[in-house]
């Protein structure tokens, strides 16, 4: 019975030691940790397409625009002004009555003139018998001095000259009076009305009565860089180069015109050289005196990759894109960059038009990463550069 009750007792301990251990195996196997994911989360991006596109390779400047002329309108004559025969602002043709000066005085300066003429065209035309007569009787050798002849002759000389300083007289009081009547030597545009009505002008006070400009067509005036000259002119000799007037946000074009001026000397103050663009300017939206962005197209680049600006990253080695493979993952490549403007970017190295890149969220990405695409926001603005691009 003793050892029946020991055998008992020892198969209970080896029971009880069984069930601890396997006891601690399953808290172990509780507290392993969880199984590690076989692949990582998708980085979201905004993708975008590489696109085949004609960009032009332009320079850049800043720019004045100026009339194409510019009248300060002055009396040539002494006297008060009768009537203002226009409106401030207006538009006005060639030949239109401005200001009209009292003619009185000059118009009797011109009677004047015109009656000492009729008299002294009488006095030539009798002296003018008297010699006639002499010069018969010269020839019939009758009674007649050789120095009466002579008399008559030198009077018809003096009765003819003095009728020509009358003539000159009558002329230039005919002229006085036309300046009475002030019109606008231009077509253009009038400013402000400087005199009014009533003042009294004076031609040797040099006073301007109104200004006229012309601004169709009109000049904007600028200057580039003198590293750009050669190359301007290469391609002025072959046509004349387009020139597009831009807005102060540099995306909004104002005008299209030609480059008309190349300057026969660079500034050595500056290294700039000038030049003058010519625009119809038929909606009048340029100005004089307004400040503009000129861009100069040089030439035109064919169907060359191009990119959103903010794609293209700037590196140590470089400038770099991330390409977005079949497969959603993505790949660190170098590119070379010809320019950015428009908010574009042009690639004259490394890309492939078709191809599929990351436009934004560039910055937590490494080789090999998963991305998941999202909308592609609206392009940017262009950026301002003062080179050839």
């Amino acid at each position: 019975m003793r050892k029946l009750a020991f055998g008992a007792a020892a198969a209970a301990m080896l029971l009880g030691g069984a069930l601890v251990i396997l006891w601690r195996l399953g808290a172990a196997a509780d507290a392993s940790p969880p199984e590690r994911p076989t692949t990582l989360p998708s980085i979201p991006v905004t993708a975008g397409t590489v696109v085949a596109a004609d960009v032009p390779v332009v320079l850049r400047g800043l720019g004045t625009v100026q009339a194409y002329n510019a009248v300060a309108v002055k009396s040539r004559v002494d006297g008060h002004i009768v009537s203002v025969d226009f409106k401030e602002g207006q538009e006005v043709k060639e030949g239109a009555v401005l200001f009209q000066i009292d003619p009185r005085p000059y118009q009797a300066a011109l009677d004047q003139a015109s009656a000492n003429m009729e008299k002294d065209q009488a006095t030539l035309a009798n002296a003018q018998l008297n010699f006639n007569r002499d010069a018969k009787l010269i020839e019939s050798h009758l009674a007649i001095s050789q120095q009466q002849y002579d008399n008559d002759k030198a009077t018809v000389a003096a009765d003819q000259a003095a009728l020509d300083s009358d003539k000159a007289q009558a002329e230039a009081a005919r002229l006085n009076l036309s300046y009475c009547t002030i019109t606008s030597p231009i077509d253009g545009r009038l400013g402000a009305r400087l005199v009014d009505k009533g003042n009294l002008v004076q031609s040797a006070g040099n006073a301007t009565l109104v200004n006229i400009t012309q601004i169709k067509p009109i000049f904007v005036s600028f200057t580039l860089p003198q590293n750009a000259l050669d190359e301007v002119r290469r391609q002025q000799d072959r046509q004349p180069l387009a020139v597009d007037a831009v807005a102060g946000d540099n995306s909004t074009t104002l005008a299209e015109g030609k480059l008309t001026l190349v300057d026969n000397m660079v500034d050595p103050n500056t290294g700039t050289i000038h030049l003058k663009a010519q625009f119809d300017n038929e909606d009048e939206r340029l100005w004089p005196g307004e400040f503009v962005n000129v861009k100069v197209v040089l030439s035109m680049r064919h169907q060359v990759p191009t990119v959103p600006q903010q794609t293209v990253l700037e590196g140590s080695d470089g400038h770099f894109v991330y390409i977005i493979k079949p497969d959603d993952t993505v790949e660190r490549r170098a590119v070379e960059v010809a320019a950015v403007q428009d908010g574009k970017a042009v690639i004259t190295k490394g890309l492939e038009p078709g191809e599929r890149v990351v436009v934004e969220g560039q910055y937590r990405l490494d080789n090999g990463a998963r991305v998941t695409s999202l909308a592609r926001p609206q392009s940017g603005g262009e950026k301002p550069n003062g080179a050839p691009q």
